[in-house]
């Protein structure tokens, strides 16, 4: 007989999400102590646990890191081997263990109390050995594993994470974390260069075809095909920045009777484009001024009216802002 795996896998998602719908009604006073544990933490947040468990506080341990608040995660075998060094007396752990018993875990515990640091478990039982080591226990409390064995962690990984991710963003609520904070901590990500990419870092500034708005279209054209912008900027005698030719501007000129190559090039030329006099904008907003006027290039002036440079869409998306 063919499975309908559709089916399954609705099930699985909806006996996961009556889970956590379950633990909405069961958050008590021990989580608001937690969080006010770890606010309190003059060190690092220490996550620790084994297999699932070890995953899932490995990713927690990402999350709080990545939201202002220090911490790493600490595999227990690894610190019965040297690495229980890395713990300080400033600094708070968090155990994960659903049963409560991992002899791996276990075994780390008395030595984590010897620190006389705030240890908090998460657990399905209150009388195992790690909720007796703990200063305080967030429980997970699952009443069956999405597995159809009912053996495989499924709810209780799923439920452990969703409370990690809950103790991460009341601690980034308590901060008040920005989105300027988390992009200072993803300088690399698609935030990170939203607000920290700006124009100055993007726009062209070398090999400019900037020409005299006197010089023959004929001349112009040679420019305008060896400056690689489909674009000429025309400067007057003093250098100041006067109006652009495009490609566009060419074709369009051709269909006149009255062109000539003889003619001056600002004869052709867009009068008055919009212009950026600040090149500390940040990219991201240039884009949107650049999308809102439908245009593709940006001449950058400063308050001279001499020209600094030029920023074209492409080099906008090349440098993936959005």
């Amino acid at each position: 007989m063919k499975l309908d795996y559709n089916k399954i896998a609705k099930e699985t998602l909806e006996i996961e999400a009556q889970t956590l719908q379950n633990a909405v009604h069961l958050i008590g006073s021990e989580f608001s102590d937690a969080v006010d544990i770890i606010m309190n933490c003059k060190g690092k947040l220490i996550i620790s646990g084994v297999g699932k468990s070890g995953l899932i506080g490995a990713k927690m341990a990402a999350t709080f890191a990545s939201t202002g608040t220090p911490s790493f995660f600490l595999h227990p075998t690894e610190a019965l081997h040297g690495d229980l060094g890395m713990i300080d007396r400033n600094d708070v752990v968090i155990a994960i263990s659903y049963s409560g018993e991992s002899s791996e875990l276990s075994s780390i515990l008395p030595h984590i109390k010897r620190f006389e640091i705030p240890l908090i478990g998460m657990t399905k039982n209150d009388n195992s050995t790690l909720a007796k080591f703990s200063d305080l226990v967030i429980p997970i409390h699952v009443e069956k594993e999405a597995c159809p064995l009912d053996i495989a962690p499924t709810s209780s990984t799923t439920l452990t994470l969703a409370l990690g991710d809950a103790l991460a963003v009341c601690l980034m609520r308590a901060r008040s974390f920005e989105k300027e904070d988390f992009a200072s901590f993803h300088p690399g990500g698609s935030l990170g260069r939203q607000l920290f990419v700006k124009v100055s870092d993007l726009m062209r500034t070398e090999n400019l075809p900037i020409i005299n708005e006197n010089m023959h279209t004929k001349e112009a054209i040679v420019n305008l095909s060896e400056g690689r912008l489909g674009t000429v900027l025309l400067v007057d005698d003093n250098e100041d920045f006067v109006g652009l030719v495009s490609d566009g501007d060419i074709r369009r000129a051709l269909l006149g009777d009255d062109f000539s190559l003889e003619k001056p090039i600002n004869t052709y030329a867009t009068q008055n484009p919009k212009v950026l006099k600040d090149q500390n904008m940040l990219a991201s907003d240039a884009l949107i001024y650049v999308e809102q006027h439908k245009i593709q290039l940006l001449v950058v002036i400063n308050e001279d009216n001499k020209i600094k440079g030029v920023l074209h869409i492409h080099h906008l998306v090349e440098a993936g802002i959005s």
